[in-house]
C-alpha cells in the first residue's frame, strides 16, 4: 500500500512578534484562540484547518525577507466579505484592495501581521 497525503492539516505563520500578530488576528478578523497550543505559538479555532502564529523555527531569518510568505496564496473564508473589508479599512489595515467578484464570491486582499498578504472571500 502506498501512503498518500490527504491535504493541508495545519497552517502556521512564522512571525517575530507572536503577541502582536495574534492580537491582529483576534481584533481585526475576529478569530478565536483554540483551547490548546504548542509552546511559542497561538493557535486559532479556525475550520476546517487550524491557523496559528508562531515564533520562527530554527534557521528561519525573517529579517532578511522582503515579504514573508512571498509566493504562497493564503485565502480565508468569511460569511460577509464586504462587511469585513469595511471593518479592516476602518481599523487602518494596510493595503486593503477594492472588493471584486472572485471564483468563491466577493474577494479582497490586505497586508496582515508582519507583511503576510492575505485574501478573504465569501458572503
Amino acid at each position: 500500500m502506498t501512503a498518500t497525503v490527504e491535504g493541508p492539516d495545519f497552517i502556521a505563520l512564522q512571525v517575530r512578534d507572536v503577541p502582536a500578530a495574534a492580537a491582529f488576528l483576534e481584533e481585526r478578523l475576529g478569530l478565536r484562540r483554540a483551547p490548546a497550543a504548542p509552546p511559542h505559538a497561538v493557535v486559532f479555532a479556525t475550520t476546517p484547518i487550524p491557523l496559528a502564529v508562531r515564533e520562527p523555527l530554527p534557521g528561519v531569518d525573517l529579517d532578511g525577507v522582503a515579504r514573508p510568505g512571498l509566493g504562497v496564496a493564503l485565502w480565508l473564508r468569511t460569511t460577509d466579505a464586504p462587511a469585513l473589508r469595511e471593518q479592516l479599512v476602518a481599523a487602518g489595515t494596510r493595503d486593503v484592495t477594492p472588493l471584486q467578484d472572485g471564483p468563491f464570491g466577493p474577494t479582497f486582499s490586505f497586508t496582515g501581521p508582519e507583511g503576510y498578504r492575505l485574501t478573504v472571500h465569501g458572503g
